[in-house]
């Protein structure tokens, strides 16, 4: 028999509320080897992300890359540590608190925003438990990419269906798919870059977007050419010259081939013949995490500048900004528009009655 999740303690009249579900990859819960094998084990473990036979990757991933990747990427961890903890939970976190206040202004006590990690902690699990405490009967998730792709949006959507299937009562659901053209987004990335250039002049600027194997994008997945649209409205609204840009991929592992061209080898090859001189950003990441800071404006910086590369500059990601605070408060209200909650429709003159009528028929509470 299935136990599904349910409200015996459930309160006739009780206000409904709308949730909204922000979304983030996950990381570690400290930057030690088994923290990280713990994260690396349930990470690599998902289908969405690794489309290889069950059998044979458990075998690779538990015989091989879980003996020898988490004291490597521990490494990189503690490099970009903070006394508060992982970068990407820290502004994630900031962001998501910045966002509740915006709504909490707007509509008081009727929106409830959680926040929650695909792999690791705060689990989606816990973070959904909480707005099913909450009475959310309206669900917004909000992946925390702008460009769609089957292993960030499409299974984060699994994962929190999954979820939800557990629950007697279900609520509403809705998801935002993909933000990449944006136009507050287009806008928010090109005034970070050019706020950056103020301080540090213009140099050829490098748009660096997380790979995926290629047979993935091959096999219909949208994400190269969302990301291909990203660079080019952020590059138009700079005004910058077709030589004066470039798009490139990188956090590759694995022998197969990933989306090209791949960010190293195209630093490796600035270095040498030009331009020697770049702006880096990542406006696939929402907000700085490993393979911005370590994998990007260090190994990367590191390897330019000692091939040849004169100078190097990184913009951050648009982190907890007002900027981006202002974004997702835009998405929220663009995706929500028609629940009650978001409308001000106030429903609580009814709600006496309503526990009338059930009382009347019943019910207990």
């Amino acid at each position: 028999m299935t136990n599904y999740l349910g409200t015996p303690d459930y309160a006739h009249g009780t206000p409904a509320r709308t949730g909204v579900l922000l979304v983030n990859l996950g990381t570690p819960d400290e930057p030690t080897t088994s923290a990280v094998r713990r994260y690396l084990a349930e990470f690599l473990w998902d289908p969405r992300v690794i489309e290889q036979p069950r059998a044979l990757w458990w075998l690779i991933l538990h015989g091989i890359i879980l003996r020898t990747r988490p004291a490597k990427s521990a490494h990189a961890y503690q490099k970009v540590w903070t006394p508060a903890g992982s970068p990407l939970l820290v502004e994630s976190r900031a962001l998501t608190d910045g966002l509740a206040a915006k709504l909490r202004d707007r509509f008081g006590d009727r929106v409830r925003v959680e926040l929650a990690m695909s792999y690791g902690n705060p689990s989606i699990t816990n973070a959904l438990e909480r707005l099913r405490a909450a009475n959310v009967q309206r669900l917004l998730l909000l992946p925390m990419y702008p460009q769609y792709s089957s292993t960030t949006t499409a299974s984060i959507f699994e994962r929190v269906t999954t979820e939800l299937g557990r629950w007697r009562w279900i609520p509403e659901l809705r998801m935002v798919n993909q933000y990449w053209e944006d136009e507050a987004y287009i806008a928010a990335v090109a005034d970070s870059i050019e706020a950056h250039w103020q301080t540090q002049g213009r140099k050829h600027l490098l748009f660096s977007f997380h790979s995926i194997p290629k047979r993935y994008f091959l096999a219909g997945d949208p994400y190269h050419c969302f990301c291909q649209g990203t660079a080019r409205a952020v590059a138009e609204r700079l005004g910058l010259a077709a030589g004066e840009w470039s798009i490139g991929f990188q956090s590759r592992f694995g022998r197969e081939e990933w989306l090209r061209p791949y960010v190293d080898l195209l630093l490796h090859e600035y270095a040498h013949a030009g331009p020697k001189q770049v702006t880096v950003v990542c406006p696939g990441f929402a907000a700085d995490c490993l393979e911005t800071i370590e994998e990007i404006n260090m190994q990367n910086r590191e390897a330019f500048l000692s091939h040849g590369g004169e100078a190097f500059d990184y913009v951050p990601c648009l982190n907890s900004s007002p900027a981006h605070v202002a974004l997702y408060e835009r998405i929220v209200l663009t995706h929500a528009r028609g629940w009650p909650e978001i409308e001000g429709r106030d429903d609580s003159a009814a709600l006496p009655k309503s526990r009338e009528r059930a009382l009347a028929l019943g019910a207990t509470n």
